[in-house]
C-alpha cells in the first residue's frame, strides 16, 4: 500500500487515541493534520511530526490546507458535519466515526457523496461489520440486517431503579470503552437508535428491514440475513481498533493486537429483544428516521443537549427520553435540502431542550 496521508478529526477522543496506536503500528499510514475541539495537542503533533495541527476552529479549512488521502472523522455530535461533507464532496476517502453526520444530514450527505464518488467507510463496529458481512452479497440477496446492543449498565433494572440512576453508573459501561458522549448513550440506547438511522443511510434499507437486538457480551457486532434463510454474522472481541484498524487500511486487512476468540473456551451467544418502554429513545429514534426531512436532525440535537445536562448534574437519566420527545413533538419535519435550513433545524431543537433544561433545574 503507498503512503496514506490521514487528517484526524477529534484526535484526543477515544476513537481519535486508538486511531493513533493503529496508524503507528502500521507501515504506510501517516497523519497529515490533527485536529481536536479544545484539548492541546501540541505533544500529538510534534509525536506524528504533523504539519496541519489544529484546536478548534473550521476543520474544513485545515482539511484544504492538509489535502489528505482519507479524512477520519472522530468529532463528537453535529459539530462533525462539515467534515463529513467535505470529505464527500470532493471524493476523499472518509472513515465516518461521526454518526451524526448521517443522521442529521442523511440526504445531504447522500448527495455529496454520489457527486464526489469516493470511499465511505464506517467505522462504528456495527457498521463495520454490516459493511464487511454485505460486501459481495447484491441489493437482491439481502433480506435484512440486525445491530447487536450491549443493553448498556441498566439492562435489568425497574423502571424504579432508572429513577435514581447517577453519572457515575451511567458511565459503567459492561463491555465497551467509549467517551463519555456514547456511554450514556449506550446507556439509555439512543446510541443504537443513531445507528439504525446511519444504517438507512450507509447501506440504502427502509428501517423495517433494520432490527435491533440486545446481546449482552457485544461479541456480535452484527447480523445480515439473506433470501435464502441464511444469516451471516461479524464476530469478535468489543475493541475498536479493529474497525479503526480496517477503515483506515482498506481494502487491506492488517495484524492488530486485538486476539482472536477463544470458541473453546465455552463462548454463549444470547440475544434478546430491546424493551423500548424503559428505553424509549430507540423507539423515537426509529419514528424519526420514518418521518424523515428533519425529524432525524431534531432527535439528534435534543439528544446531545440533554446528555450534557445529565452530565453536568442539571437533569435526571429519565429526563433525556422526555427532552427529545418534546423536541420532535415541536418539529416541523420539512425537507432537508440544503445545509442552512439543517442547521435551522438543528439550532431550533437545541432551543427548546436548553429551555426544558433550564425549567428543571
Amino acid at each position: 500500500m503507498r503512503e496514506r496521508r490521514i487528517a484526524l478529526l477529534g484526535a484526543t477522543g477515544s476513537i481519535g487515541r486508538q486511531a493513533l496506536e493503529v496508524i503507528a503500528a502500521s507501515p504506510g499510514l501517516s497523519v497529515c493534520a490533527i485536529a481536536s475541539g479544545t484539548r492541546p495537542i501540541d505533544g500529538l503533533a510534534a509525536n506524528f511530526d504533523v504539519e496541519h495541527a489544529q484546536v478548534g476552529g473550521d476543520v474544513v479549512e485545515l482539511l484544504e490546507r492538509a489535502e489528505p488521502d482519507l479524512v477520519l472523522n472522530a468529532i463528537v455530535g453535529f459539530a462533525g458535519i462539515g467534515a463529513t461533507l467535505w470529505a464527500l464532496e470532493h471524493g476523499v476517502s472518509l472513515a465516518l466515526a461521526n454518526k451524526e453526520s448521517l443522521v442529521a444530514a442523511g440526504d445531504l450527505a447522500l448527495d455529496a457523496w454520489k457527486r464526489g464518488g469516493g470511499l465511505l467507510l464506517p467505522v462504528d463496529s456495527e457498521h463495520s461489520a454490516l459493511f464487511q458481512c454485505l460486501d459481495g452479497h447484491g441489493p437482491g440477496s439481502v433480506d435484512s440486517v440486525v445491530l447487536t446492543a450491549s443493553g448498556g449498565p441498566f439492562r435489568n433494572h425497574t423502571p424504579d431503579e432508572l429513577e435514581h440512576v447517577t453519572v457515575e453508573e451511567a458511565l459503567a459501561h459492561p463491555t465497551w470503552s467509549m467517551g463519555p458522549k456514547i456511554t450514556v448513550d449506550s446507556a439509555t440506547l439512543a446510541n443504537k437508535g443513531l445507528e439504525l438511522i446511519e444504517a438507512h443511510f450507509l447501506f440504502g434499507l427502509d428501517y423495517d428491514r433494520i432490527e435491533v437486538v440486545v446481546h449482552p457480551t457485544s461479541v456480535v457486532h452484527a447480523l445480515v440475513r439473506l433470501r435464502d434463510g441464511a444469516a451471516l454474522a461479524h464476530l469478535g472481541y468489543p475493541d475498536m481498533r479493529v474497525p479503526i484498524s480496517y477503515a483506515l487500511t482498506y481494502p487491506e486487512r492488517r495484524a492488530t493486537p486485538v486476539p482472536g476468540l477463544d470458541f473453546s473456551a465455552g463462548l454463549q451467544l444470547e440475544f434478546e429483544p430491546p424493551d423500548l418502554e424503559r428505553f424509549p429513545l430507540l423507539r423515537l429514534a426509529r419514528e424519526a428516521g420514518e418521518r424523515g426531512g428533519t425529524f432525524p436532525c431534531a432527535y439528534n440535537a435534543a439528544n446531545e443537549v440533554a446528555v450534557a445536562a445529565f452530565l453536568d448534574g442539571s437533569i435526571r437519566f429519565l429526563d433525556i427520553a422526555a427532552l427529545v420527545a418534546d423536541a420532535l413533538d415541536a418539529t416541523d419535519g420539512a425537507p432537508v435540502t440544503h445545509l442552512a435550513g439543517l442547521m435551522t433545524a438543528d439550532g431550533e431543537a437545541r432551543r427548546l431542550a436548553a429551555g426544558r433544561v433550564a425549567a428543571a433545574r
